[in-house]
């Protein structure tokens, strides 16, 4: 009886992953704690918990699809770093100790936190307020920040949604909901990729995965579709709290 409410939690903390997923970034910080209390070894728990939340990401992509069409040039741009970066990641969680990383990562993670909450004070320092504009200098911080965010994505995860936002303030982006539907579809390039490297080094546990993957696929898409329906200066503090949460959970941690 203690097994099946075990996988009801699972099923349900993997669904509230995949939303917040879509919405903000931040979904590993429910779904990974889940697999460990559950009795899962943490590196087996971090490699479940990626191959679960990819299908989530996939299908908050498609919840996303008309707000990607307008951006498809430097969505592109962006899927390299983000393909490379994740095998990358994935392969130093395998081979390295994760101390010194782990050490970096709340900082990062609350830097990026502060540059989304501040970006309009940005905006008016550079005089971009009025108007979005991604320019070529933009384009190269951005390729390059992206390809370290998806490094730490196929490491362990928490917090790319907010890292990749903070990233995306920088480059010249200003619509919260373009941003988050770029950010979905990153994701997934990162958690799929770094998903066929645990996979192929034999570290996922399969009925965890797709139990859990299912759960993360509904949430992902109405997390999608809410998100679209909420004011974006709501969605803002939001996002902005669920950065402050991560970043605090990992100095914790």
């Amino acid at each position: 009886m203690i097994e099946i409410f075990g996988f009801i939690g699972l099923f349900i903390a993997a669904m509230l992953a995949g939303a917040i997923n879509s919405i903000a970034g931040g979904g590993t910080l429910v779904s990974f704690p889940a697999l460990v209390a559950f009795g899962i070894p943490t590196i087996n728990a971090n490699a479940t918990n990626t191959s679960s939340l990819w299908p989530g990401s996939v299908s908050g992509a498609i919840g996303y699809a008309r707000d990607t069409e307008r951006d498809r040039a430097l969505t592109l741009t962006l899927l390299l770093p983000s393909g490379l970066g994740a095998l990358l990641g994935a392969f130093i969680l395998v081979v390295t100790p994760e101390e010194t990383f782990r050490r970096v990562v709340p900082f990062l993670v609350l830097f990026a936190t502060l540059l989304f909450a501040f970006k309009d004070v940005y905006a008016r320092l550079t005089g971009r307020v009025a108007h979005e504009h991604v320019s070529w200098l933009g384009r190269v911080w951005g390729f390059l920040f992206q390809l370290f965010i998806a490094a730490y994505g196929g490491y362990f995860g928490a917090g790319i949604g907010v890292l990749m936002l903070g990233s995306f303030s920088i480059m010249g982006m200003r619509d919260v909901h373009k941003m988050n539907a770029m950010k979905t579809i990153l994701a997934a390039m990162i958690n799929v990729i770094a998903f066929i490297y645990f996979a192929v080094r034999g570290l996922v546990i399969w009925h965890l995965a797709i139990w859990m993957g299912i759960g993360a696929i509904i949430g992902g898409y109405l997390g999608a579709r809410l998100a679209k329906r909420i004011d974006q200066h709501k969605l803002r503090w939001f996002i902005i709290a669920t950065g402050l949460i991560v970043s605090t959970w990992l100095f914790i941690r």
